[in-house]
């Protein structure tokens, strides 16, 4: 049972860290566009990866706390407690960095179908700092998580 419970929490960890990466390569790739079309390509594309990061954070969770049960260590130690909350920063921070950028796909979408002229609008979307920053500080977030359970301080 424990090789198990390890097998579904590790591929839950490789596909939150996948799906990370492949939102965040996407999204960066956007900032570098400026016809509306190239953009909503772009963040249509960043779709599977938000959903191996939803896959992956329900996996490594459920399955997570299967296992730590199941080799005795229940939600005690200060690692697993860590780990614990540095997802849920994580998946809260990754989700609201993302709203800006699903705003920015529906707008480039639209302007894409009426004459996929550049816009000052879409371009402060794609760019927007604060949300950026929100993706950016849950990946640091999810590389600290792997950390932790690689490493597994006592």
């Amino acid at each position: 049972m424990e090789h198990v419970l390890l097998f579904f929490h590790l591929v839950g960890a490789f596909a939150l860290v996948a799906g990370a990466a492949v939102a965040g390569t996407l999204q960066v790739a956007a900032l570098r566009r400026e016809r509306p079309s190239e953009v909503a390509v772009l963040l249509r594309a960043t779709r599977p990866g938000v959903v191996l990061v939803a896959l992956g954070a329900l996996l490594t969770l459920g399955f997570g706390v299967a296992l730590a049960s199941q080799l005795g260590y229940g939600l005690s130690p200060a690692w697993i407690q860590a780990s614990l909350g540095l997802w849920a920063a994580a998946v809260v921070l990754g989700a609201a960095g993302g709203r800006t950028a699903r705003h920015a796909r529906y707008l480039a979408e639209q302007l894409a179908a009426s004459g996929d002229a550049p816009s000052a609008e879409l371009r402060a979307l794609v760019a927007h700092r604060p949300s950026l920053i929100l993706s950016w500080v849950s990946s640091i977030l999810i590389v600290a998580i792997v950390v932790l359970m690689v490493w597994r301080p006592t």
